[in-house]
């Protein structure tokens, strides 16, 4: 593998508007993230991947873009992000922009211009088709429900949208287009950017000629997933991409990507892949449903562990996955991956080394150094999300009760991740003087920034270690290029797994209440790092406390 600037940095991603709020007026802001740089660096953070705040209506919280060359005065202005790339450089640091270009605002000049003329040049940036009455174009069911056919305004059309209405879905097929979407990212990387995570990017490939698939629920629609399942040659376009971009500037690229096929690993994060690398999506997937969220299977300890190792397997050295817990379209991982009821620090601590120390580049998301916690949603009327609300009425015409629903739907809800970050406990936890956007997670009095900085036991201050150890000269070679080789596979309730290069690690924690016992073949060397008190008795019988995790040096 070619070694790249990017291999042993630590990730951090940030959703602006519940990041920090430097006005007053309830909306996290490029200054607030600015104030609070010094923060992250303390922590260890290398990378910082902003969710987006270019100009938008908001439709889909900035995932429906009307101007690629603008910051959203909601958040700022393109000073504040100019300022905000020089003062992360100043501190070593690298700032990423979400790349959102399968599908723009349905107030982009671009689609303006398509339902002015839609014959014309920009009305082949989308893709329109003729409207008949009483029959759509095709049966696709949208990703936020409903068809993804919407009438063209002002004209005998209908334009596709995948997601939400107001977001139409931009033509790859189209040269032209495909210049527009380099040449902005080009732009960005001018100014100093250093990379770009890249959104919901295997929907930019169609199957072509469209068509209808089967039915999968009462609603006559279909998945997306069956159309994407037949579209050919996506690789094309990501090349290109590639090449006439990151490529020229040596810069970081994440893929959202879901469904790739095992043999085009190579292609997506090889040497010469279209990405630096792609997230492991194998746990966030793991039980969902066809039928909705009301029906998704919640994920075990044991299964949690096979996830992790499947995906490991699957990648091996070809290339670098970035590891993920949760982020801003997942709910808390520690409220989805710990058992109900067993939610401490210890058990967040776990969850936090088992992850981190898988090969990879490790991702954190506001606020999970701090291990927040789902939110306990009282009533819908408290969601802000479009996809929570819709598969909310999914749940209900499936016959759950209004009750059922909200607690099928708050478990799963993107809105988990986006109540504001928890920096204290003064009211509002800290993140606004004004009246928040989201109210804050109720629990921010007593998991916050503030008093975990401080306490050398917290939570963050345990990631901050772990992140130490990853940084540190003497392990991180192994810890950033050493081969992952699972073991006691088949222990209920314990993930283990060692980390091999110029040393030898050994990652094991106890993913249960009830303490269980392993013998090592040989006594360890040492204790890197423990998120209990006391070391074991014994260095090769070890009694494992509940959730206590251990990483040895043997």
């Amino acid at each position: 593998m070619i070694r790249k600037w990017w291999h042993d940095k630590v990730a951090y991603q940030i959703y602006p508007k519940s990041f920090y709020d430097s006005n007053g007026d309830g909306i996290g802001d490029l200054p607030g993230i600015i104030s609070k740089l010094d923060y992250l660096k303390d922590l260890g953070i290398d990378i910082i991947w902003l969710s987006p705040c270019y100009r938008s209506p908001l439709a889909d919280q900035g995932y429906d873009i009307s101007d690629y060359y603008d910051i959203d005065p909601r958040f700022g202005t393109m000073e504040d992000m100019d300022r905000l790339i020089a003062e992360a450089k100043k501190r070593n640091m690298y700032i990423l922009m979400d790349l959102v270009v399968n599908h723009c605002s349905d107030e982009h000049e671009w689609f303006q211009k398509a339902c002015e003329d839609p014959d014309g040049e920009y009305g082949n940036f989308f893709y329109l088709r003729d409207k008949k009455e009483g029959e759509l174009p095709t049966n696709w069911r949208s990703y936020f429900g409903g068809p993804v056919w919407e009438d063209l305004p002002g004209t005998n059309k209908q334009y596709l949208h995948v997601f939400h209405k107001k977001q139409p879905d931009l033509n790859w097929e189209n040269p032209r287009l495909r210049e527009e979407v380099y040449k902005n990212i080009n732009w960005w990387l001018d100014k100093g950017l250093a990379g770009f995570r890249i959104d919901a990017i295997i929907n930019i490939k169609k199957a072509l000629p469209f068509k209808n698939y089967a039915p999968d629920r009462e609603d006559g629609l279909t998945s997306m997933h069956n159309m994407l399942a037949e579209a050919k040659g996506i690789g094309e376009f990501l090349g290109e991409m590639r090449a006439r971009t990151f490529q020229k500037y040596d810069a970081f690229s994440v893929g959202e990507v879901f469904n790739e096929k095992e043999d085009e690993i190579p292609d997506f994060i090889g040497d010469n892949g279209y990405f630096s690398s792609m997230f492991d999506f194998n746990e966030t997937v793991f039980g969902s449903s066809q039928n909705g969220w009301y029906d998704a299977k919640p994920i075990t300890p044991d299964d949690y562990k096979r996830c992790c190792f499947e995906t490991q397997q699957k990648i091996g050295s070809t290339g670098f996955v970035s590891n993920i817990i949760e982020n801003h379209d997942e709910p808390r991982g520690v409220s989805r991956y710990i058992p109900q009821g067993d939610c401490c620090p210890e058990s967040k601590k776990m969850l936090a080394a088992l992850n981190f120390m898988l090969r990879g580049l490790p991702f954190i998301y506001q606020g999970q150094e701090l291990g927040m916690e789902n939110v306990p949603f009282q009533s819908i009327e408290e969601i802000d999300d479009i996809s929570t609300k819709d598969e909310y009425q999914v749940a209900l015409d499936a016959g759950c009760t209004p009750e059922e629903a909200l607690a099928a739907v708050s478990r799963l809800s993107r809105d988990n991740a986006r109540t504001p970050m928890q920096w204290s406990a003064e009211e509002n936890a800290g993140f606004t003087t004004g009246t928040p956007w989201l109210k804050p997670n109720p629990n921010y009095t007593a998991i916050n920034a503030a008093s975990q900085e401080t306490d050398p036991d917290s939570v963050r201050s345990f990631y901050k270690k772990l992140i130490a150890l990853r940084k540190n000269p003497e392990y991180k070679e192994t810890i950033v290029y050493g081969t992952l080789e699972p073991v006691w596979e088949d222990r209920h309730n314990l993930m283990a797994y060692y980390r091999k290069g110029d040393k030898t690690l050994l990652v094991v924690g106890n993913y249960q209440r009830a303490s269980q016992t392993i013998t090592l073949d040989v006594p360890y060397k040492k204790i890197l790092l423990n998120n209990y008190k006391d070391a074991p008795k014994s260095s090769q019988a070890i009694e494992l406390q509940g959730y206590q995790v251990l990483i040895l040096e043997m």
